[in-house]
């Protein structure tokens, strides 16, 4: 397979090309990146498999990266406390470059002494789950980490563009995301990282989905910290268990905000009442709304 690294006589003279012609190239470059997630398809379902276990528990999830890698995997947690409410201080981040987005340099990435003390400083246990994210799977930091994490007993998930890369054979699960050469070769940011991305947002996706924090679609242990997240709590409510926006409304006045509560309560219980039955319900509406019926 040609890795991101790879010299594609397709793309000989680009700079001499139209522009029509060299866009028409990069977002060949992006569909083959998506395949590319696609096809990781059933590795990604075991992966998830594994994380719905260890996170059903008290683990954390821990994202490890370096570079844009290391930004992607960071944007992915980033946004589940506000999708699917998972609590922020379960979401850990092992950045080469410390806390920081950006500015960043490549150095800290280099030394894989970095990765161990980095992830050394997080206190895995085997509850834990360690996502670490490197295009080329050979990044000293991303590697020396996962491979810390995998000695201290917690569930680890690689995700790289190289058959052969060393990060794939240091984790639990490994994910080969064969997105081909880059356009601007070696530029991971554009295929790679698309790839990385689509990955990255299955994956979590998939793991919250079964954790039971999406119904029909709907975002239902999301935070409701805005107008227009009000709103969209008021239309799922409405959808879920009828009545009007009013209700619903007053409903998830009632619920502090929280739509699963709000959901039972325009079934006729107290927020108590509510917390009792979907704490029985393991969290899942979907269950506790089935033993209404």
């Amino acid at each position: 397979m040609d890795s991101p690294e790879t010299i594609s006589p397709r793309y000989v003279g680009l700079d001499t090309w139209s522009d029509a012609s060299i866009l028409d190239a990069l977002a060949e470059g992006q569909e083959r990146a998506v395949a590319a997630a696609r096809t990781a398809g059933p590795a990604l379902i075991a992966a998830a498999e594994a994380i719905v276990g260890r996170l059903g528990g008290p683990g954390r999830l821990v994202y490890v990266g370096a570079g844009s890698s290391g930004i992607l995997a960071a944007l992915d947690g980033m946004e589940l406390a506000g999708t699917f409410g998972w609590p922020e201080e379960r979401v850990v981040f092992v950045l080469a470059n410390g806390a920081a987005i950006v500015p960043f340099t490549g150095e800290p990435e280099d030394d894989p002494e970095n990765g161990r003390r980095a992830i050394g400083a997080v206190d895995l246990t085997p509850d834990d789950v360690v996502v670490a994210v490197a295009a080329s799977g050979a990044t000293p930091f991303t590697v020396a980490a996962a491979e810390v994490a995998a000695a201290r007993g917690a569930l680890t998930i690689g995700i790289a563009g190289t058959a052969d890369a060393p990060l794939l054979a240091a984790v639990d699960h490994p994910i080969l995301l064969d997105s081909g050469p880059e356009v601007i070769v070696g530029s991971t940011r554009m295929g790679a990282g698309t790839a990385q991305k689509a990955a990255l947002n299955m994956l979590s996706t998939l793991v919250m989905i079964r954790l039971g924090r999406v119904i029909d679609g709907l975002m239902v242990d999301a935070r409701i910290d805005n107008a227009k997240l009000r709103q969209r709590a008021i239309r799922m409510l409405v959808y879920l268990s009828g009545g009007d926006e009013a209700e619903a409304g007053a409903a998830l006045d009632r619920s502090d905000g929280r739509v699963k509560i709000a959901a039972l309560v325009m079934r006729g219980f107290s927020p108590e009442e509510a917390e009792a039955k979907l704490a029985v319900a393991g969290g899942n509406l979907r269950t506790a709304l089935a033993s209404l019926a």
